[in-house]
């Protein structure tokens, strides 16, 4: 058994609402808004204390896998092991099968702390102190939550009464309140005692496992079922798909938090967002003396409480108050702040719409288990991209039927295979592969290799691959 705390990161969900930054395929978890972090890098750093944390356990899904790992990598982070849900079952099932795998790796009087990876945390003295108080009560056997001292009648976020004061600082829970409407916000608000629910959690192991056989056995049968029967994939553990989906489609919070008479709340008094809307991300971050929160790339003119973001294009605003303006590689949103909340509704539009509805699911990077590509043009039967390798990784070897490239390095070197042909190229140098040939790029070097590929031909998908050897096992 570890003396340590295990760490596990929710990092599975899939949100638009800070479209065009968030889409299905890049939720807000994996992006940076303001500072050179994403929120998931945030949320690993906040647990980055070996003497205090072991490492983490990340549930993430077959999409967000090289996601995960890359952002990890970046900082340096080791991961205990990355849990991918073969479907979407809500947090029960999720967390069950993190604390089955920890009761596997570490025992069952283990700790694990249960963290989104999707909100913005100010983790000062206050927050550890928290997290100290909650590492307690859990010890003592309760189910904690981190209830968030209110700082406004919000009414998007759940509710938790507390009751009687713990010895450990923590209070029992009364009970837990639906998002609500303004009128009962502002009268939680004036009692006090009243704390938003933060969705992060403190458990023992066994404790949590005995609640969920009482309470949710449906969900840690299905759970249990699913880690006994996972396969290991890389560096990545594969829940058994049969098995997973057998589990209930529930939240920890009505599967367990609110049935148990063993629950507790730390009050927790530190800076905290679930960044779920514009509004918000505008509220969170520096503003400057005419209110304004804007990051690079921006030039502000007679222009006030506003929030300008860019990720490509320089953006230009003059005379406007009260607005968000957020521009991604390919996509500008343009609104009042006060209605961002609606932001959703303008996806589901372009989400409809076949000329659109790319626009709501991916990015122009995408990320693969060698690195990645952003797209830079398209035309007819040509494309443009930036393509960037990780030191020490390759491209599958393999062929298209309907098109050639041209490569061209612009940093790093290259190591190219042509058919029985290996060269290397170094930067400003270049390469054609022909239609049919079978090829292969790798980065033999110790920095990120870029090139910028241009591709000819009749068709131009990422589905003409015709993969021969793959260290990824992809076909």
């Amino acid at each position: 058994m570890t003396q340590k705390i295990v760490p596990v990161i929710m990092a599975g969900g899939k949100g638009t609402r800070l479209w065009p930054l968030s889409r299905a395929s890049a939720p807000k978890q994996f992006i940076q808004f303001i500072g050179d972090r994403t929120l998931f890098q945030e949320t690993l750093a906040r647990v980055s204390d070996p003497a205090m944390y072991e490492a983490p356990v990340v549930l993430t899904n077959e999409e967000f896998r090289f996601l995960v790992a890359e952002q990890a990598r970046e900082l340096g982070h080791e991961l205990k092991a990355i849990l991918l849900e073969p479907s979407a079952r809500n947090t029960a099932p999720a967390v069950a099968a993190a604390a089955v795998l920890i009761a596997d790796l570490f025992g069952k009087d283990t700790l694990m702390h249960v963290l989104g990876s999707d909100y913005e945390i100010v983790a000062d003295q206050s927050y550890f102190d928290s997290v100290r108080a909650a590492e307690a009560t859990a010890a003592k056997g309760k189910l904690v939550t981190f209830g968030i001292e209110p700082t406004e009648a919000a009414t998007g976020y759940g509710y938790i009464e507390g009751g009687e004061k713990l010895a450990t600082g923590a209070l029992s829970v009364k009970r837990f309140i639906e998002k609500p409407p303004l009128a009962k916000a502002e009268e939680m608000l004036a009692a006090g005692g009243f704390y938003w629910n933060s969705g992060m959690f403190m458990f023992q192991v066994s404790a949590l496992l005995s609640e969920m056989r009482d309470y949710a056995p449906e969900a840690l049968r299905a759970a249990d079922d699913a880690v006994s029967k996972s396969a290991r994939d890389l560096d990545f553990i594969r829940l058994d798909a049969k098995a997973f989906a057998k589990a209930p489609n529930i939240s920890i919070d009505y599967a367990i938090m609110e049935k148990t008479a063993n629950a507790a709340v730390v009050p927790s008094p530190f800076k905290w967002s679930d960044l779920g809307s514009w509004d918000s991300v505008w509220k969170s971050g520096k503003r400057d003396e005419h209110g304004n929160v804007a990051t690079q790339n921006t030039t502000l003119m007679n222009s006030h409480n506003s929030l300008v973001m860019s990720h490509g294009v320089h953006l230009a605003v003059q005379g406007m108050d009260d607005i968000a303006v957020i521009a991604s590689e390919d996509a500008v949103y343009v609104g009042r702040l006060q209605d961002s909340q609606s932001v959703g509704d303008i996806v589901k539009t372009l989400a409809a719409l076949p000329k659109t509805a790319k626009l709501t699911e991916t990015h122009p990077t995408s990320y693969r288990p060698w690195g990645g590509y952003t797209s830079i043009l398209n035309g007819d039967r040509f494309q443009v991209k930036r393509i960037f390798v990780t030191p020490g990784k390759k491209l599958s070897l393999q062929k298209h039927h309907h098109r050639s490239e041209h490569w061209i390095v612009v940093k790093g070197t290259a190591e190219v295979t042509i058919g029985e042909n290996v060269q290397m190229l170094r930067e400003n140098e270049s390469v054609y592969i022909p239609l049919g040939e079978v090829h292969r790029l790798a980065n033999p070097g110790k920095i990120v290799l870029e090139l910028i590929e241009v591709q000819t031909g009749s068709y131009l998908g990422e589905d003409d691959i015709i993969r021969i050897v793959d260290e990824f096992g992809r076909n």
